[in-house]
């Protein structure tokens, strides 16, 4: 759509580095002309190529983890050492680049309120318990929150500098001053960012109250609180706790949280003897709707970045199942682009379906090209490039939906919204007359609900 350039005035060697250089360098306001300007030098490849580096939009495969792997052995260096100093770094990375070639001396984050990549959890299979001792691990509750990494630094002056950061990267301070306020320790603390109801953790739908605002104001946070439950100490003041042992940590841990009445407590250890043990008191915390399940820890672990195998585990609760119809279908995107992959799906009230989700995974690459042939075969209309399915009494197709949670929301027609919907089954056997009433959410729904924060669990 843009007009071509004059002949002879395209330049297709405008470099990534001047465009990410001028970028950094301009206001909001300068970078529309920029645009202009490169987009007349450019030819439409040139141009294709600029739009997609500015929006984000590459689409090449290229994850973070496969950039932080060719770094490493362009390096010759472990995973672990680029992990370190990953977020520290910034754009033109002329300090990463001269260590990586034996220039220089590894970019070193100090003091500075910088994120370090946090440490991952495997979820748990069955086969797992058999090979594990009981006896080797510490379990905690899996606060239903976000994963925060809190980073304190006490000034020469006796004041505080406080960053909070998602377990991405991403600065979330601004989102949350209250507790960025409320923060007097002097380190970083790895934990769950939680709303508190009085003594008890609230559901996840009070965390969202918070989420993304431009701003936020004091009546918010009131109704609101930001608390820290503590999982880990990373930094006791200047000392790097993370070569230590997770039950070393804890120690510490609790002693800095000791000293920190108020908006960050640590989360409390499950005391257990057996797995089947815990398995017991896994399924009795589902009656709250704060707690996801159970994290496992070796009590020798080290704090390392990424997911390590075999030191930490997450054991989640079972996923709530309904019985659903199909009802709309989107492409996907990226290798998916080519399939039918997204789908909206319904349950009935009373005679009609109502749509309560939308899933994308859950499915193998077999069951996906199932799914494709099957809304190809059954299209009964279009808008856009959504896809309308058959979805009858008689004709259509049954999805056993998985989902970790249930809350109410005046932006679904049907009432609620779901959590994390995946497709767990095809129910090519089931007639969809046979599918779920949305009474059957609505009572699952209003079991969370009496459960909720005011009703406690236990010491909890």
């Amino acid at each position: 759509l843009w007009p071509s350039a004059p002949a002879g005035a395209e330049d297709t060697s405008l470099a990534i580095g001047t465009i990410i250089e001028a970028i950094g360098q301009a206001s909001r306001r300068e970078i529309p002309a920029l645009m202009a300007g490169w987009l007349d030098r450019l030819d439409e490849r040139g141009r294709w190529a600029l739009l997609k580096l500015v929006t984000g939009g590459l689409r090449i495969g290229v994850s973070a983890l496969l950039a932080k792997q060719a770094l490493a052995m362009m390096g010759e260096v472990s995973s672990q050492e680029i992990e370190e100093i990953w977020h520290g770094v910034e754009p033109p990375y002329l300090g990463l680049f001269a260590w990586l070639e034996g220039k220089a001396p590894r970019p070193d984050p100090g003091a500075a309120l910088t994120f370090r990549s946090p440490m991952l959890a495997h979820p748990i299979e069955d086969e797992d318990f058999d090979r594990l001792v009981p006896q080797d691990f510490a379990a905690e509750w899996k606060w239903d929150g976000i994963r925060i990494q809190a980073v304190a630094r006490r000034e020469a002056g006796g004041g505080m500098n406080v960053r909070l950061f998602s377990r991405s990267g991403d600065d979330i301070t601004r989102s949350f001053p209250d507790l960025a306020e409320a923060l007097t320790f002097d380190g970083v603390v790895d934990g769950e960012l939680v709303i508190m109801a009085g003594e008890v953790v609230a559901p996840f739908s009070a965390v969202q109250q918070r989420l993304n605002r431009k701003a936020v104001s004091p009546k918010l946070m009131e109704a609101f609180p930001a608390h820290l439950m503590a999982y880990d100490c990373l930094f006791d003041g200047a000392e790097d706790l993370r070569p230590l042992p997770w039950q070393v940590r804890r120690s510490r841990l609790a002693k800095l949280v000791s000293g920190h009445a108020g908006r960050m407590q640590i989360s409390p250890e499950i005391s257990f003897s057996s797995w089947d043990d815990l398995a017991e008191q896994r399924a009795a915390s589902a009656s709250h709707p704060a707690i996801e399940g159970v994290m496992l820890k070796r009590v020798d672990s080290l704090y390392l970045a990424g997911r390590p195998k075999g030191l930490w585990f997450k054991w989640k609760r079972d996923p709530g199942l309904v019985d659903c119809v199909m009802m709309y279908a989107q492409r996907g995107h990226g290798k998916r682009s080519s399939y039918y992959s997204d789908f909206t799906f319904g349950v009935w009230d009373g005679d009609r379906l109502v749509p309560v989700g939308k899933a994308y995974f859950g499915f193998s690459d077999a069951e996906l090209l199932e799914l494709d042939r099957f809304v190809r075969q059954n299209t009964v209309n279009r808008f856009g490039p959504v896809r309308e399915v058959t979805h009858g009494r008689e004709v259509g197709l049954v999805l056993e939906i998985a989902y970790e949670g249930l809350q109410a929301s005046t932006r679904h027609k049907s009432g609620i919204a779901m959590r994390f919907p995946r497709i767990h089954r095809i129910r090519w056997d089931k007639p969809p007359a046979e599918a779920d009433q949305l009474t059957t959410l609505q009572a699952a729904l209003g079991r969370l609900e009496r459960l909720g924060p005011a009703a406690g669990h236990g010491e909890t």
